[in-house]
């Protein structure tokens, strides 16, 4: 059986080229099979945010890589309800599907997969 991954994105999206890379490795292991799940959280949060405008800053937009997630094979998006609020941010500002994780249930959540990767 495939060992399952989550990766926790807690980088803001236009703060350095991790998030690209974050979003490519998602991709790389779906391809391979590998049961994949993210976890946004601490200013990852606004990677998810609707109707945002790279184009002011010169970035290139990454939307359609999130919006694409499912077509992956990646169902499982969470975001942690409180990192969410502590920023000014609603449920309704996001892309869809998000699944809201409080802060308490983290630790139970990572215990879930074989692997965990940090970005």
């Amino acid at each position: 059986m495939a060992r399952s991954m989550l990766i926790i994105c807690q980088q803001a999206p236009w703060s350095n080229a991790t998030v690209k890379e974050t979003l490519d490795l998602a991709f790389s292991g779906s391809a391979f099979d590998l049961p994949i799940s993210i976890l946004f959280l601490e200013d990852g949060v606004f990677q998810l945010v609707k109707d945002q405008q790279p184009q002011a800053i010169e970035q290139k937009n990454i939307t359609s890589n999130l919006q694409a997630l499912p077509l992956f094979g990646i169902t499982e998006i969470f975001i942690v309800e409180q990192h969410l609020y502590v920023r000014g941010l609603s449920q309704q500002q996001l892309l869809e599907p998000v699944k809201l994780v409080q802060q308490e249930e983290l630790n139970s959540l990572l215990v879930h997969y074989d692997t965990v990767i940090t970005s």
